[in-house]
C-alpha cells in the first residue's frame, strides 16, 4: 500500500492529508522507502547543495507572561536567573554580530508584561542602526499580537510599523502544533490556530515573508502532525510567503509539561525521520526543508538530509530556547563541521541569505 502511494506521488500526484498520516504511522522498511522517496523528491525541487545561513540570536529578555508546559526558557519577574538586557547589552550584542559578520539576526524573546509595540519597533531600528547589512528576522505572530493588545492597535498596524523600521521576515514560531485541543494542554496563554494563520497571512500579503515550524513529540499525534502540514500548505497555496518548513522536534528534559508527567520523552528517531520526509512529500509548495541540528543533533541532522531536508539552518551564535529546555551544544556549529556533513554525503555546501540567495 505504501509503496503504490509513493509511486504515485513521485509520478505528481498531491497527498491528501489522510495518506499523510498513513505515513507518519509507518514502521519497518516502509520508513526507508518514504525517506528515499522524499531525498528523490529533495534533489527535483531543491537541488543538491546543502545549505545554511551565518546568523545569530538575539533573546532580549527571559522574562514571560505566559507559563508554556514545553517551554524551559521563562521566567519570571524577580526569578535569580531572570534577565532584561539594557540598551548597552544590546548594542554590544549587535555589535559582536557585526564583527562576526552575520547576515541575520533572529529575535524572540519572552512575552515581558511591561512590552509593547514601541519595545519591539524599537529593537528593530536599533538592529538596523548596529548591524545595517544584516536581514531582519524577528518576532512571530504570538508577539504581533501581544504588541498589538498591548498597545491598542490591530495586528496589520504593529507588522506595517516593524517593517518600517526594518523588519524582513517574521520568525513562524508559537505555531507549535496549530490543533486547539493540543495547544490547550501545551501553550494555554497563546493564540489559537486561527489567530496564528490569520496573522502569517497578514503579513505575506504585506510582503513579508515567515518560516514555518511544527515542534512536535511531546503529546501531539500522527494525525494531530498531518492536521499542521495541511494547514501550512493552504497557506501556502494562497501566498507563497513561507521561505521554509522547520521541524522542531520536543526538547523534553526541563520542561514543565515533562517533569510533571504529562508528555513523553520526545520523539523517537523515527519519528524524526519520517517528520522530513512526510513534510518534503506533503509540502509540495514549500521548497526548503530545514534540519535542526539544535534540536535533533548533527548526526540526525544528516540524516534527516538524506530525507527531504537541504537546509543545515544557521551558525547559531548564542542560542538560549533549546538550551533552556536541558539541550546541550546549542550555541554554535562551525561552517566547516557542516562542509562536513555536507561533503559526506556527496553534496556541496553553499551559504544563503535568510531569503535563499547565494551569498558570495
Amino acid at each position: 500500500m505504501i509503496r503504490a502511494l509513493l509511486d504515485e506521488i513521485l509520478a505528481g500526484r498531491r497527498m491528501t492529508e489522510a495518506e499523510a498520516l498513513t505515513l507518519f504511522s509507518a514502521r519497518g522498511r516502509d520508513v526507508w522507502a518514504i525517506a528515499a522517496a522524499a531525498d528523490q523528491v529533495r534533489q527535483e525541487r531543491a537541488g543538491d547543495a546543502v545549505t545554511y545561513v551565518r546568523n545569530q540570536n538575539l533573546n532580549v529578555t527571559n522574562i514571560c507572561i505566559n507559563t508554556c508546559g514545553f517551554c524551559g526558557f521563562c521566567r519570571k519577574i524577580g526569578d535569580p536567573d531572570a534577565y532584561l538586557h539594557d540598551p548597552a547589552a544590546v548594542v554590544s550584542r549587535l555589535r559582536t554580530a557585526r564583527e562576526r559578520g552575520v547576515t541575520e539576526i533572529c529575535t524572540v524573546s519572552g512575552l515581558h508584561p511591561d512590552f509593547t509595540v514601541e519595545d519591539y519597533v524599537g529593537l528593530i531600528r536599533r538592529i538596523r542602526e548596529e548591524a545595517p547589512a544584516a536581514h531582519i528576522h524577528a518576532s512571530n505572530p504570538q508577539e504581533v499580537a501581544y504588541a498589538a493588545r498591548q498597545s491598542g492597535l490591530s495586528t496589520r498596524e504593529v507588522l506595517d510599523r516593524m517593517k518600517e523600521a526594518g523588519l524582513g521576515s517574521l520568525c513562524g514560531t508559537a505555531a507549535e502544533i496549530l490543533v486547539d485541543g493540543v495547544r490547550r494542554e501545551i501553550c494555554p496563554g497563546k493564540i489559537e490556530t486561527a489567530e496564528w494563520v490569520r496573522i502569517v497571512r497578514e503579513a505575506h500579503l504585506m510582503g513579508i515573508p515567515s518560516t514555518a515550524t511544527i515542534m512536535y513529540g511531546h503529546i501531539d499525534t500522527a494525525a494531530d502532525r498531518a492536521r499542521h502540514l495541511a494547514i501550512l500548505r493552504e497557506i501556502q497555496d494562497e501566498t507563497g510567503g513561507f521561505t521554509e518548513f522547520v521541524p522542531l522536534s520536543f526538547i523534553p528534559w526541563t520542561t514543565p509539561i515533562y517533569t510533571s508527567g504529562r508528555a513523553r520523552a520526545g520523539a523517537t528517531g523515527r519519528e524524526d525521520l519520517l517528520m522530513y520526509a512526510v513534510s518534503r512529500l506533503f509540502l509540495d509548495n514549500i521548497v526548503h526543508i530545514q534540519a535542526s541540528w539544535v534540536k535533533i543533533g548533527t548526526k540526525m541532522a544528516q540524516i534527516a538530509l538524506m530525507a527531504g531536508a537541504d537546509d543545515l539552518g544557521g551558525t547559531m551564535f548564542e542560542e538560549s530556547i533549546s538550551k533552556g529546555a536541558g539541550a546541550t551544544g546549542t550555541d554554535y556549529l562551525d561552517p566547516a563541521e557542516m562542509r562536513r556533513i555536507a561533503e559526506d554525503l556527496g553534496r556541496p555546501l553553499r551559504e544563503r541569505t535568510t531569503l535563499y540567495r547565494a551569498v558570495r
